[in-house]
């Protein structure tokens, strides 16, 4: 009888806990400084695997509970994207060891439990892509037939074709993003009398492979959304907007786009996203219904255990252990800035906090799960998740100022929004963690692994997490300060970190309380995701999709991200349908040869750009500048036409070599 591999392993624990201290800490230093963020699982499966490689007993489940820890870690570093907006409003003067960790914790910790009755709804029994889990799933599939020498020329035929799209990929991002030869994008303008449009597509492998992954629905509703946003909002918004003395009709496009037409995405995302959990709801609360008690889990067969999820009563005891926590560090947080407040008023207050963000955050998980399955984590736009919910706890707490005179001085102004910072920073630590662990339990799934396990590592991942985060987050405050808010006079404002959503959720929160914000993009978004929903609807009833999420993304994200995920869904389109033709002559052999060839290049391509993505951020950390490997500058004008090329010449590469012999 074969002994069952084993799978959680104090080893593991720590290498994972390793990995996350550097993951954590180069995502913290890269979103702040240009408001992105990597995907981590990637990176941490490879290193994973190169670590454990050694040790005979190492297999492919302790290796995926290994990237599942180090994910999660670094995925909980998104909190940056609200919490330096606290000192910029002036009431933090660091970021507080406990108050922030403890944030972090709660939030995280409630986002795992929050993806437990998820998992059968939107992995087991959904058709979702999910591309970086598939990819991950990949790279572990292939290291153990490696390490265990098995599958002979099956197994070879494997390792080159997930090797030539990471190779690859990351040679492209090293040009690219490294020494600057070839341009990530193109971008053009075209001017027609007083309004201006523009054509843009990025030159990102992993967003092809992610378009790739997605399917041709979700890549043409995509495609719709970056065409209304820029082929119709942005352009009437320009001509109905003066430029200001000098500007530059583009320039003027990119401030309105940035100003009010990313709110209509946010709009038709959150209508989208609410739609979504609505259909979501009777299959979760039968999934939550089936869900064992610990001794019905402890009881279960053998044969259960890849379908088994963290039984009801460890929730139950975890989540009040996280909301008690949450309810605690709240409450500390509204003693601190709201002192005029009794205790009873002060502790209601909290409480309130933590109910909204409570359901709120269960709501965000099943949204941004949906979202992540369907463009992968990478694309999927935690900050519009984050505008969504400083909307509606800025809202909330407006009319809970109106309906209880105790608050009605209190909350408003900046403590106000300081208040409402302080929650969202909570439910973006459980948008961030639903958005990657549903692609890390999708990853088990594929390979066999114990989904209470993942389960509980992913908290530990979140845990460890926490304790990362403040004393980064302070060492770069008070190394480079953030924009709007310096540790010391006489630093040069010109070397601070952006900080760039932080700077747009005080912005709008500041906009909520002053009555400044402007509403009709975001009812017009709400209006168009309507409109979808039904378009959607009546499509499917032919077979046919469109998905409104997709169309509220092509229309959040920059047109250099949705336009080429929507040319990786064409390239996918296109190779299936060779797939299709070739196979009537060649077989039913090659046809799933051939299927298998194109999930193994989009994975390397995937794996290969998050690699490098992962060495450059190294990099300019230890640098501290932004391109110290570039070998030309910004105005390196054959940059864009290189880029260009090479990404032309990449979807060639791909598509000849899913469909060669």
């Amino acid at each position: 009888m074969t002994p069952t591999p084993r799978e959680f392993t104090l080893r593991g624990v720590l290498l994972g806990a390793l990995i996350t201290l550097a993951f954590t800490a180069a995502n913290v230093y890269l979103g702040l400084k240009v408001g992105l963020t990597f995907a981590s699982a990637i990176p941490a499966a490879v290193i994973s695997m190169a670590l454990l490689y050694r040790f005979k007993d190492s297999n492919i489940l302790e290796n995926n509970l290994v990237q599942t820890q180090a994910s999660a870690a670094g995925t909980l570093s998104s909190v940056i994207f609200v919490l330096p907006a606290l000192l910029m409003l002036g009431l933090w003067s660091g970021f507080p060891f406990w108050q922030t960790a403890l944030v972090c914790a709660a939030g995280g910790t409630l986002g795992v439990l929050y993806t437990v009755p998820l998992r059968r709804v939107m992995v087991v029994q959904s058709t979702l892509p999910y591309p970086e889990g598939v990819a991950a799933a990949e790279v572990l599939r292939v290291g153990e037939a490696q390490r265990q020498h098995a599958g002979g020329q099956a197994r070879s035929a494997g390792l080159r074709s997930l090797g030539w799209g990471t190779g690859l990929a990351a040679l492209l991002s090293f040009l690219s993003g490294g020494l600057r030869l070839l341009g990530d994008a193109v971008n053009f303008w075209v001017p027609a009398g007083g309004v201006v449009f523009r054509v843009a597509a990025g030159f990102s492998p992993a967003l092809l492979a992610a378009g790739y992954l997605m399917g041709a629905a979700a890549g043409v509703a995509t495609l719709l959304g970056v065409v209304l946003c820029w082929g119709v909002v942005v352009p009437w918004l320009t001509a109905h907007a003066a430029p200001a003395e000098g500007q530059a009709l583009s320039a003027l496009a990119t401030q309105l786009w940035a100003a009010k037409a990313r709110f209509l995405g946010a709009g038709v995302i959150a209508v989208a996203a609410l739609w979504t959990v609505a259909t979501l709801v009777r299959p979760i609360l039968q999934a939550i219904a089936r869900q064992p008690a610990r001794k019905d889990a402890a009881d279960a067969p053998a044969q259960g255990e890849t379908d088994r999820d963290m039984p009801r009563s460890w929730m139950l005891a975890i989540g009040l252990a996280a909301l008690a926590v949450l309810w605690g560090v709240t409450n500390d947080f509204i003693g601190q800035h709201l002192q005029d407040l009794s205790s009873g008023a002060r502790y209601a207050l909290a409480a309130l906090c933590v109910l909204f963000a409570a359901v709120f955050g269960f709501l965000v998980a099943a949204a941004c799960g949906y979202m992540a399955g369907l463009v992968g984590s990478s694309a999927s736009p935690i900050s519009g998740i984050g505008i969504i919910a400083t909307i509606l706890m800025g809202l909330s707490l407006l009319a809970l100022s109106a309906l209880v005179p105790a608050f009605a001085t209190s909350v408003s102004g900046p403590l106000g929004v300081a208040l409402v910072l302080f929650m969202v920073s909570v439910i973006l630590a459980m948008a961030a963690i639903s958005n990657d662990n549903l692609q890390d339990l999708k990853t088990g799934y594929l390979v066999g692994a114990t989904p209470w396990r993942q389960q509980v590592v992913l908290i530990i991942g979140c845990l460890v997490g926490a304790v990362v985060i403040p004393p980064v987050l302070d060492l770069l405050y008070n190394a480079y300060g953030f924009a709007g808010a310096l540790p010391r006079p006489g630093m040069d404002p010109a070397h601070a970190l952006a900080a760039p959503q932080a700077t747009l959720m005080q912005q709008i929160a500041s906009g909520i309380f002053s009555r400044s914000l402007d509403w009709t993009m975001l009812g017009l978004g709400v209006a168009v995701g309507v409109v979808v929903i039904v378009a959607d609807a009546l499509l499917r009833r032919s077979g046919r999709a469109l998905p409104p999420l997709a169309v509220g993304l092509g229309i959040y994200l920059p047109p250099t991200i949705g336009v080429t995920l929507a040319v990786g869904a064409a390239l996918g389109w296109l190779v299936q349908r060779g797939i299709r033709a070739w196979g009537q002559r060649r077989g039913a052999d090659w046809v799933a040869t051939a299927e298998e060839r194109g999930l193994l290049l989009a994975s390397g391509l995937i794996v290969g750009e998050s690699l490098m993505g992962l060495l450059l951020a190294a990099v300019i950390g230890f640098s501290g500048q932004d391109a110290p490997l570039a070998l030309v500058g910004d105005g390196f004008a054959p940059a864009m036409w290189l880029g260009l090329a090479t990404f032309i010449a990449l979807a060639v590469f791909f598509y000849r070599s899913v469909l060669r012999r």
